[in-house]
């Protein structure tokens, strides 16, 4: 098998041949340019606390400790802001001894400040997948900020199928860079493998920055598009003088970055999630960007990333411009049939600062 990202025909092919298997025929759109959306099951847990499996034990041995009750999501139930849920996934794997996989929720999940994170039997990290693993695949849930509406076939998190290394080293990026342009900035700042984003905080024509999450607020329906309004559960956050903000401990903001972003069709991309040498803050909860992101000929030109950001502990300070992450890019292993942008009616293609599909526009 050739190294590098599986695109979307290898993922296909991969429930052909059974190392992919799932309860039901797949939606028309759940296989993506270098991903496949996972969906969940019909039960969830609620739990008393996150936990991993660990070594050679199953996740059911401790869901079956750790449970306090279940809950049916065969035709729709609310998820608390503040609790833990295991939900078992539709989809399951039996991957060839080369064939690993990463996890990450999707663009519209981390959106939502709902923090989920995939785990196997045996696994010691979220998020990891190691090749050959035969076995289920389970999604932890805790929203973070809005209470959620969630059923069984939603989907919150997505999985990457990778054979062999395919990361680009230092040298490399800064060779694809020079090609394709890679972020706006011609001064790049590239180094440990990534190249790096800041944040703009000086805003659009109407100096608006970004948003910051409500408390208290109705639910979220996930599987419902422009079925919300925006100031119900955002409030509008403006530049005044000085182009900077202060984060406060514990909430929850959208923010953009001040570099348009590209990622072209033989390769994928992600965003390094936490990087503490930038500051005690995570920014990007959903990483994953697809071959295609912010490609001209796929309708992409001037594609930002759109930040999710949570400050850690103590009050922090953000200036424009400040490194808030880092990309790192991958090879596919072939071209994608289809890119992100026009060829999937993607949602967040040419985007600058945007919530999530959920929100009517207030343009």
């Amino acid at each position: 098998m050739t190294p590098g990202i599986l695109a979307d025909a290898a993922i296909a092919a991969l429930f052909e041949t059974g190392a992919l298997v799932t309860e039901r025929p797949l939606d028309g759109d759940q296989i993506q340019p270098a991903s496949l959306d996972l969906r969940l099951g019909a039960r969830a847990f609620r739990v008393r606390a996150s936990f991993l499996p660990g070594r050679e034990t199953p996740v059911r041995t401790k869901l079956d400790r750790l449970k306090l009750h279940e809950v049916d999501l065969s035709e729709g139930a609310v998820l608390e802001t503040g609790c833990v849920y295991i939900v078992p996934l539709m989809e399951r794997l039996a991957l060839p001894a080369g064939l690993s996989a990463s996890t990450n929720p999707k663009s519209s999940t981390g959106r939502l400040d709902i923090f989920t994170r995939v785990m196997v039997d045996g696994g010691q990290e979220f998020d990891k997948v190691p090749a050959g693993y035969h076995g289920e695949l389970y999604i932890e849930i805790s929203p973070r900020t809005f209470p959620i509406i969630v059923r069984a076939g939603s989907r919150l998190s997505q999985i990457r199928f990778r054979s062999g290394n395919a990361l680009l080293n230092e040298e490399q990026l800064v060779d694809l860079h020079a090609s394709e342009r890679l972020v706006s900035t011609g001064d790049a700042n590239i180094s440990g493998g990534g190249i790096a984003l800041s944040i703009d905080l000086e805003g659009d024509e109407r100096g608006l920055i970004g948003y910051r999450g409500k408390r208290h607020t109705g639910v979220i329906d996930v599987d419902r598009k422009a079925a919300h309004d925006v100031l119900d559960f955002w409030e509008p956050i403006h530049r005044r003088q000085a182009a900077e903000m202060v984060l406060d401990p514990d909430e929850f903001y959208i923010l953009v970055s001040r570099e348009a972003v590209h990622v072209p069709p033989l390769f994928a991309a992600e965003m390094t999630p936490f990087d503490p040498l930038v500051g005690e803050f995570r920014v990007h909860y959903a990483g994953f960007f697809d071959p295609g992101f912010g490609h001209d000929p796929a309708g992409g030109a001037g594609s930002r990333a759109v930040l999710e950001v949570r400050s850690h502990e103590v009050p922090f300070i953000l200036e424009h411009g400040q490194i808030v992450g880092r990309l790192v890019y991958e090879h596919m292993a072939e071209r994608p049939n289809a890119l992100y942008g026009t060829d999937l009616s993607s949602n967040y293609q040419a985007q600058g600062l945007k919530l999530s599909k959920h929100f009517r526009s207030i343009d």
